[in-house]
């Protein structure tokens, strides 16, 4: 059978109990031609760690940047192999991911039957099973903010909830135009209209940018008939380092965007909110 799929998997002084048993289950997806980590760690990984992933069927290509390029840049160096080696779709994931090899598969099944989708996420549950409000509205200054400056106090306000789409049917497909980097099945045509991960930004708003690019042009589907399991360690809420990156990130965004005037940021929310746009 033809290899359809493409995974990059960046890795930062990640350990291997997390990757390790990730890779190993990817390996088994009968979709699968490639399988690339990506570590922004300082010093390579040993070489004994690499070999417990190239068993007889090891699909596994390894790059060490020799520094810390940030989430897209260092998903751009495998997404540009794909598209080099034209295959039709690719996967970018987090290490702290749970996924099947069979809803791999299942989940490509849906892309290969349906063209019009260019990215597609399924349901997200963290570790205890709670449901990730993951499938977005292009968000609001004031929406960010919230989040970052208040914490649990911003998740829990009534407007989090309009803004995670906390009152649509999630059991059903949802058209969103934000979907979250830590899983996003990406159609590799849609790529090349919109454009790869943007550069400019370290880490956290370049899957808002990436997925508003692509549902230009393409469906991008919040699919709840497969489920994952994700981590979600939101470094950023215990790290000041780590929320002054998203802080200044989310400016680098908004100075992109627009700040409070995003004439595409109020239609495309408007059109989900006004057509409650289930599939």
């Amino acid at each position: 059978m033809s290899k359809l799929l493409n995974i990059s998997i960046v890795l930062y002084r990640t350990p291997e109990s997390e990757w390790q048993p990730l890779v190993k289950e990817l390996q088994r997806s009968r979709s699968v031609n490639r399988i690339y980590l990506i570590d922004n760690s300082p010093e390579p990984l040993p070489e004994q760690e690499l070999s417990a992933v190239s068993g007889q069927r090891s699909v596994v290509t390894y790059r060490h940047p020799g520094k810390n390029l940030g989430y897209g840049t260092a998903h751009n160096i495998a997404i540009r192999e794909t598209i080099y080696d034209e295959i039709p779709f690719h996967l970018v994931m987090n290490s702290d991911v749970q996924v099947s090899a069979e809803a791999i598969d299942h989940l490509l099944d849906v892309m290969q039957a349906n063209g019009t989708i260019g990215l597609l996420q399924p349901r997200i549950v963290d570790v205890n099973g709670e449901l990730q409000y993951l499938a977005k509205l292009l968000p609001t200054p004031a929406d960010l903010m919230r989040r970052i400056l208040f914490g649990k106090f911003g998740h829990n306000s009534a407007r989090n909830a309009h803004f995670e789409l906390r009152d649509l049917d999630h059991s059903r497909p949802i058209n969103v135009p934000y979907l979250s980097g830590c899983f996003m099945l990406l159609r590799t045509e849609a790529l090349l209209k919109s454009g790869l991960f943007d550069e400019r930004f370290f880490m956290y708003p370049e899957d808002i940018d990436l997925t508003r690019r692509i549902h230009r042009d393409f469906l991008t589907l919040y699919y709840p008939s497969e489920t994952i399991v994700h981590a979600h360690r939101q470094a950023s809420y215990h790290s000041l380092r780590m929320l002054w990156i998203h802080a200044t990130n989310m400016i680098r965004y908004f100075n992109k965007w627009g700040w409070f005037f995003d004439s595409e940021r109020r239609m495309f929310n408007s059109i989900l909110l006004t057509k409650q746009e289930t599939i």
